[in-house]
């Protein structure tokens, strides 16, 4: 036995993105066991002896919230069977979007799921694209916070010319600008308003897209009505082709059939976590972003630097 060897264990949200980084390191995957009773509650057991091993949990925390329990579980489990250190490997970060008090009286439950993580157990946590940059602080170990942008865009490299990236709300401004500059692209941003959950309404269209090629970028997907308003308003104003590069694609309600029936070119998305199969033969294309994970994880378990994996424009 390799003391030295990342041990790497899959939760059940997304077991196909951890054989793809196993794959990638060339690694076997650690033995676990997970079963749910009747009742709902959830089981987990390491069938193997990880005492003294460095400890890798691949699991994203979409809903439903079992999810996250899991995770949970699979940390405490961990840490009781003395292994070294463990760290939480989440590509998708669930609850990110309550990242604030912007009511009265609500929870700032990003913030109560990163407690949670930490208590639980893990040492480190690995994850891509949250919602908020700010949730990295809500954390008191480290957090490698990886960018899908570097997977998407050598897609658009080639079609460079003409094209104007959007940022589509003024919080993904950072983002937009960052592949704006590795594309050497322009740059616009769509103002919006949400009067609530899921509904929102363009306001003004900051920057110039009639006649350009237009990519909006943002860190996720859901119920594709903002998604959709802005393609709308970005054609209103003149733009030609639009298409959409966005890390998680959790397509709730009626998303893949308002994708498809809008007229957006092409969706690009990340396999962060795993797509309705409904989703596969349309607009909508995955690129992987097991790579990137597995990368991060190799360095990180060799104690070197991952920085280059999570360069993002600071300017």
């Amino acid at each position: 036995m390799n003391l030295t060897e990342p041990r790497i264990f899959s939760g059940s949200a997304n077991p196909i993105f951890t054989e793809k980084i196993l794959n990638y390191l060339g690694l076997s995957q650690g033995e676990i066991d997970i079963k749910k009773f009747k009742d709902g509650e959830i089981w987990v057991k390491y069938k193997e002896n990880i005492r003294g091993r460095d400890v890798y949990i691949v699991q994203p925390t979409q809903p439903p919230a079992e999810n996250l329990m899991e995770l949970l579980m699979m940390i405490d489990a961990a840490k009781r069977a003395s292994a070294k250190r463990v760290t939480a490997v989440i590509p998708y970060f669930g609850y990110a979007r309550q990242d604030r008090k912007d009511q009265p009286r609500v929870s700032i439950t990003a913030k109560m799921v990163a407690n949670l993580i930490t208590v639980a157990g893990a040492e480190r946590v690995i994850t891509m694209d949250l919602h908020a940059a700010q949730i990295q602080g809500f954390f008191d170990i480290p957090l490698d916070h990886l960018y899908g942008s570097g997977i998407f865009t050598s897609l658009f490299s080639k079609r460079n010319e003409n094209l104007v990236v959007v940022s589509a709300d003024m919080g993904g401004v950072k983002l937009a600008r960052s592949y704006a500059s590795r594309l050497d692209a322009g740059l616009a941003i769509i103002d919006k308003r949400r009067p609530k959950a899921n509904i929102a309404e363009v306001m003004n269209i900051i920057g110039d897209v009639n006649g350009k090629n237009v990519l909006i970028v943002d860190d996720l997907i859901d119920t594709g009505g903002t998604f959709i308003s802005c393609v709308e308003a970005l054609r209103k104003k003149g733009a030609l082709e639009v298409y959409g590069a966005i890390s998680h694609p959790l397509l709730s309600g009626e998303a893949i059939e308002r994708i498809e029936k809008s007229e957006l070119k092409e969706l690009f998305v990340t396999d962060s976590i795993p797509l309705k199969k409904e989703a596969l033969n349309g607009k909508i294309t995955v690129k992987s972003a097991s790579g990137l994970f597995a990368e991060a994880i190799k360095r990180c378990n060799e104690n070197e630097s991952i920085s280059s994996l999570f360069e993002i424009d600071k300017s």
